[in-house]
C-alpha cells in the first residue's frame, strides 16, 4: 500500500493524512468548490476536485471518486466517517475496481447498517436487545398495523430510521395518540436524510447511557474490544462530549459488555474498525442499539487511554496484517480521557450554524492535550457540510485531572470570526452533576431547558458589559485615587457561565 485517497474532508481528512504520512504512505485529497484551500487539501501530496460545492456532487459520487483513485495511482481508500463511509455500494465499487477499502466488507456494512437486520445480528450472538420491531416498517405497512405492534411493545417507545443515524428519523412517542403523527414525520425525515423511509419500533428506556465499545477485527479472525466509551451527553440525539473509561461501568459489566461486542462482531465476520452501541439502564443492564461500521468521531478518546492508532491499524488490518495488541492490556485504561466537539455554532442562538471566515485562532497546547481540528486561521467554514471544526482531547491520570486540563484548555481556545460551541463546553464541564458523573442521554437536554428559563430572569447582554465596563473604570479610578499602578481589568466570562451563575443565584 502506497498511496491512499481519502474520501472525506475536515479534521477525519487531516486526521487520515497525519497517520499516513506517519507511515510514509503517499496521500491523495479530494475537494469540492468551496474546500479549494481546506486544510486536508494543503497537507495531502497531491488534491483532485470532485465538484461543486453540494455533497450529492462532490463527496457523495461515487464514481468519480473511484475514478479519481485510479487516476491518481492510488491503491487504497479511506473513506474516514459520514458521507459514504457506511455506504456499502463505495465499498463494492472501490473492490471491483481492485482498489483496498480501508473498512469492512461491502456484506458486513450492508448488513450492520440495516438496524433490524443489525438487531438480529445481536440475537443470533445471544447479545440482549431493547424489545422492539424486527423487521422494517415500511411506507405500505399500515397505521393500524403499526399501532398494534406498538401496544405489544409498550409506550414510551422510541420511532427510528431503519437507515442512517445521527437522531435523523428518530421521534420519541409517549401516548398511542401521538404515534401516526410522529410516524409520517420520522418516515419522511428518514426518506429525505437516508433515501429510505423505513422505519422500526423500540421501547423507550429512561434515563439510559449510552456506552459503546471500538472493536478491531483482522482478517485472520481475531476480533479485540477496547476498554468502553461513554457517550451519554447528547443534544438532541447527537454526542457532544466523550469520554473513556465511563463511570457508570464495573469491571464486571465491562468484562460482559466487551464480549458481548465480540460475539456480534463474529457473527457477521467482521473486519477493520467498528463500534458496538448499548444502552445500559438504571439497574446495570445493557442492551444492543447499533453497530457503527467505520471510524467513530470520538476514537480519539480510545487512542488516549490505550496508546494505540487506530487509524494506522485500519491501514494495518487492510494491508493484511495480523492484530498483535495484548487483549487485556486493551481493557485496561491507562488513565482518562474526554473530548469534546467544537462546532461553528451559536450556542445562545438556539445552535444554529455560524459558516463564515475565522479570522484569528488560538489553540490551546500543553500536556495532555489534542486538538483534531481541519481548521486554519484565514479559512472558511463552509455551509454546505457538517459545522465541527474541531475535536477537542484531554488527558489525565484520572477524570478530575482530565477535566481539569480540559477546562485549562477550553479557557485558551480562542476562535474569532465565527461563533462556536467553546462557551457551551465551559458551561457543562462547570455543572455539579456533570463534574460528579450524574448524567443520562436526556442530561443536556433537561439542562438547556433549565438554562433557558433561568435566562429569562437573568441580565441581558447589554446590562452585562455596562456591568463590566462599571468595574472596570470603578478598579481605574481607584488604582489612581490611591497612586498605585495601573490596573487593568479582565474580560468578563462569557455570558454563557455569567447568565447560569445569576439565573441560580435567583
Amino acid at each position: 500500500m502506497k498511496k491512499i485517497l481519502i474520501a472525506n474532508r475536515g479534521e477525519i481528512a487531516v486526521r487520515v493524512i497525519r497517520a499516513c504520512r506517519d507511515m510514509g504512505i503517499a496521500t491523495v485529497a479530494v475537494y469540492s468548490d468551496c474546500d479549494r484551500a481546506a486544510l486536508h487539501v494543503r497537507l495531502a501530496d497531491e488534491a483532485w476536485p470532485v465538484g461543486p460545492n453540494s455533497p450529492r456532487e462532490s463527496y457523495l459520487r461515487i464514481a468519480k471518486i473511484v475514478e479519481v483513485a485510479l487516476q491518481s495511482g492510488a491503491d487504497a481508500v479511506h473513506p474516514g466517517y459520514g458521507f459514504l463511509a457506511e455506504n456499502p455500494d463505495f465499498a463494492a465499487a472501490c473492490d471491483d475496481a481492485g482498489l483496498i477499502f480501508i473498512g469492512p466488507t461491502p456484506e458486513a456494512i450492508r448488513r450492520m447498517g440495516s438496524k433490524t437486520a443489525a438487531r438480529q445480528a445481536a440475537i443470533k450472538a445471544g447479545v440482549p436487545v431493547v424489545p422492539g420491531t424486527e423487521e422494517p416498517l415500511h411506507e405500505s405497512v399500515p397505521d393500524a398495523q403499526v399501532q398494534g405492534t406498538a401496544a405489544g411493545i409498550g409506550y414510551p417507545l422510541m420511532l427510528k430510521a431503519v437507515a442512517g443515524g445521527g437522531g435523523k428519523g428518530m421521534r420519541m412517542v409517549a401516548t398511542a395518540e401521538e404515534l401516526p403523527s410522529a410516524l409520517r414525520a420520522a418516515r419522511s425525515e428518514a426518506g429525505s436524510a437516508f433515501g429510505d423511509s423505513a422505519v422500526y419500533l423500540e421501547r423507550r428506556i429512561l434515563q439510559p447511557r449510552h456506552i459503546e465499545v471500538q472493536l478491531l477485527g483482522d482478517h485472520h479472525g481475531t476480533v479485540l474490544p477496547f476498554v468502553e466509551r461513554e457517550c451519554s451527553l447528547q443534544r438532541r440525539h447527537q454526542k457532544v462530549v466523550e469520554e473513556s473509561p465511563s463511570l457508570a461501568v464495573s469491571l464486571e459489566t465491562r468484562r460482559a459488555m466487551t464480549s458481548a461486542a465480540a460475539a456480534v462482531a463474529r457473527t457477521v465476520n467482521y473486519t477493520n474498525a467498528g463500534t458496538i452501541e448499548f444502552l445500559l439502564d438504571q439497574s446495570g443492564q445493557f442492551y444492543f442499539l447499533e453497530m457503527n461500521t467505520r471510524l467513530q468521531v470520538e476514537h480519539p478518546v480510545t487512542e488516549m487511554v490505550s496508546g494505540i492508532d487506530l487509524v494506522a491499524w485500519q491501514i494495518r488490518i487492510a494491508r493484511g496484517e495480523k492484530l498483535t495488541l495484548n487483549p487485556d492490556a486493551m481493557l485496561t485504561p491507562q488513565g482518562h480521557a474526554v473530548e469534546c466537539r467544537i462546532y461553528a455554532e451559536d450556542p445562545d442562538s438556539g445552535f444554529m450554524p455560524s459558516p463564515g471566515t475565522i479570522t484569528g485562532l488560538r489553540v490551546p497546547h500543553g500536556p495532555g492535550v489534542r486538538d483534531d481540528s481541519g481548521a486554519y486561521e484565514g479559512g472558511e467554514v463552509p455551509i454546505f457540510y457538517d459545522p465541527m471544526i474541531s475535536k477537542l482531547i484531554t488527558w489525565g491520570e484520572s477524570r478530575p485531572h482530565a477535566l481539569a486540563r480540559m477546562r485549562r484548555a477550553l479557557d485558551e481556545y480562542d476562535v474569532r470570526g465565527i461563533k462556536t460551541t467553546i462557551p457551551f463546553f465551559r458551561w457543562v464541564l462547570d455543572d455539579d452533576d456533570f463534574v460528579a458523573g450524574r448524567f443520562d442521554t436526556g442530561f443536556i437536554d433537561r439542562k438547556l431547558a433549565e438554562r433557558q428559563g433561568a435566562l429569562l430572569h437573568a441580565p441581558d447582554e447589554e446590562h452585562l458589559e455596562l456591568a463590566a465596563i462599571a468595574a472596570a473604570l470603578s478598579l481605574v479610578v481607584g488604582s489612581v485615587a490611591t497612586g498605585q499602578g495601573h490596573t487593568v481589568a479582565q474580560a468578563p466570562p462569557s455570558r454563557w457561565k455569567d447568565r447560569a451563575r445569576l439565573g441560580a443565584l435567583r
